[in-house]
């Protein structure tokens, strides 16, 4: 399994290079066409397989529980918001001691599933501060790019006043800090079991195999003690069209992995699917033809 970002993983499945890809975002529109001629005119599936929550996390000293909102993470990221110690903040942290530094947004400089994740949760939740596309390249155009979901977690820990959005087990390897944010019912930590509450209520877009998240929908939920700001890993594959020895293969690996490989998530960031998830996820893997 070779690391690289989403966009680079889904180019080399349509290109035929790999049997399957892992993406954070699904594949969709001409590359979901041209999937298909590499699946021998046979449609590619998005199957959702490990789900990691976002942290918007920060390297700002003396400050061990931030809290922000949507809106404000959206100025933040436009650069609206310049300032650690800015009204809007200091109105979301009442009783803090911000300090003055200068913010240093960080993005992934790489064509990123996490970056078109987080730019549709920020147009879902917070349309007015965001009003830009989103799309698997960084649309902001404020701050330092890194590469990688290691290379911005690194740039923010040796960057006072950073930020960035990361999968948790990222912004843990590094030791930020990670801010609690208002959905709108209160600030909800990121956790687990917060994590998991939003997948639980998460909904297919579709009634088949390919297994594609209304995530937009999910992004809009303000519901209590819910952290809604997740991304599901999908593994593209084709739903037919490989040869026998790696049909067997794939859909071996992918069974695994949607059951013992489960295990031990949590301790690395990620949640584990939840019951009704897997038994969905497994009769699509099994269709795999």
């Amino acid at each position: 399994y070779t690391t690289s970002g989403s966009g680079n993983g889904r180019t080399q499945f349509v290109a035929g290079l790999v049997d399957f890809a892992g993406s954070d975002s699904s594949i969709k529109d001409d590359q979901a066409a041209q999937a298909a001629v590499r699946c021998a005119n046979n449609p590619a599936w998005n199957l959702p397989l490990v789900f990691g929550p976002v942290a918007v996390a920060y390297n700002v000293d003396g400050v061990d529980n931030l809290v922000l909102n949507p809106d404000v993470i959206a100025q933040i990221f436009t650069g609206k918001i310049t300032t650690w110690n800015d009204p809007a903040i200091a109105a979301l942290n009442e009783g803090a001691t911000l300090p003055s530094t200068a913010i240093t947004p960080v993005y992934r400089s790489d064509s990123s599933g996490t970056s078109d994740n987080f730019q549709r949760f920020l147009a879902a939740s917070a349309p007015e501060a965001w009003t830009l596309n989103h799309s698997s390249d960084w649309a902001g155009g404020v701050g330092e790019g890194a590469n990688g979901s290691s290379g911005v977690a690194q740039a923010v820990a040796a960057t006072p006043g950073a930020i960035t959005y990361v999968e948790k087990g990222f912004a843990d390897q590094e030791s930020l800090g990670k801010a609690a944010v208002d959905f709108g019912n209160g600030p909800v930590e990121l956790s687990s079991e917060t994590a998991g509450k939003a997948i639980d209520a998460a909904k297919f877009k579709g009634e088949g195999n390919d297994l594609v998240i209304d995530i937009d929908g999910l992004y809009a939920s303000d519901a209590a003690d819910t952290y809604p700001l997740v991304l599901a890993t999908y593994e593209i594959v084709c739903s037919k069209g490989y040869d026998a020895d790696t049909t067997a293969a794939v859909k071996s690996f992918l069974l695994s992995a949607a059951n013992e490989g489960q295990q031990g998530l949590e301790e690395a960031g990620y949640v584990p699917l939840p019951d009704a998830f897997k038994e969905r996820l497994v009769t699509a893997i099994e269709a795999i033809a």
